[in-house]
């Protein structure tokens, strides 16, 4: 049977999708292992681990340029409709979000560096469990995005307000930290930074959600998007005179850098 252009255009065009979707899916490998090494050199304290994850950044970037490249090279000669135009759409604004989450893994390798100069932080115990509640659904939206699940698209979503509370909480720790001992004030704001960007990871990771959804359905996601980061309007009090020193005026150390364990 003879193959007419139809078909040949149809092929080439399913190709096209196949190769975007195949990149998109490495490219959030990428970006899913760059957080979560990132997030181990800062709890190991190692720098040759940061290093790597600032270098691996680069291959991040190149894979979000390829997508770009072919999406649009894809709009201009197939000019898809409907379904197939959300593919190329999807694909194209998806790389975007993860290479935004590889930035943010950068960012934290680089501030873990930093960190690693400097005695260690109890508030830091909290970031590896709010990176792995980020991991998770980086990986649960990419798993989405490939049997185009709309389900588990939107409870991905949803759960972002669980990350949110975990910042607000370390957020307010932090602060206190801050407070108790001026020493601290240099490490907990590192901390701040590295935790203010594993949030904002998931934010992207929920901004995925919300575009795989809309690739499914061909709808946006009803309702307001649920939020838990109180920070902005967090308010820590000083503690009062002898409260955060025991009341025997011989102070305390468990704000200062080193006590309680390292990170």
């Amino acid at each position: 049977m003879t193959e007419t252009r139809g078909d040949h255009i149809v092929r080439a065009f399913d190709t096209d999708l196949q190769e975007l979707a195949h990149t998109i899916v490495r490219m959030g490998g990428l970006a899913e292992a760059a957080l979560e090494t990132a997030v181990e050199a800062l709890a190991r304290r190692n720098s040759t681990l940061a290093s790597g994850v600032v270098q691996s950044d680069r291959d991040i970037d190149l894979l979000e340029q390829q997508i770009s490249e072919r999406a649009i090279q894809t709009l201009a000669l197939r000019q898809p409709m409907a379904g197939d135009l959300r593919e190329v759409i999807a694909a194209l604004r998806i790389s975007g979000e993860l290479e935004r989450i590889g930035d943010y893994a950068a960012n934290i390798a680089k501030r873990a560096m930093a960190l690693n100069q400097l005695p260690p932080m109890r508030p830091a115990h909290s970031i590896p469990r709010m990176a792995k509640l980020v991991q998770s659904n980086i990986k649960r939206v990419l798993d989405a995005y490939v049997s185009r699940d709309a389900a588990l698209a939107r409870h991905v979503w949803e759960s972002d307000e669980e990350i949110d509370e975990t910042y607000t909480s370390l957020f307010r720790e932090t602060l206190t930290y801050m407070m108790e001992d001026p020493r601290n004030i240099t490490p907990c704001t590192h901390l701040l930074f590295i935790a203010k960007n594993v949030e904002r990871m998931g934010d992207h990771a929920t901004n995925i959600a919300e575009l795989v959804f809309f690739l499914v359905k061909g709808e946006r996601l009803e309702g307001g998007r649920p939020k838990g980061d109180t920070s902005s309007y967090a308010v820590v009090e000083p503690a009062e005179k002898g409260e955060s020193d025991g009341g025997d005026g011989g102070g305390s150390d468990s704000g200062r850098p080193g006590a309680g364990g390292g990170a």
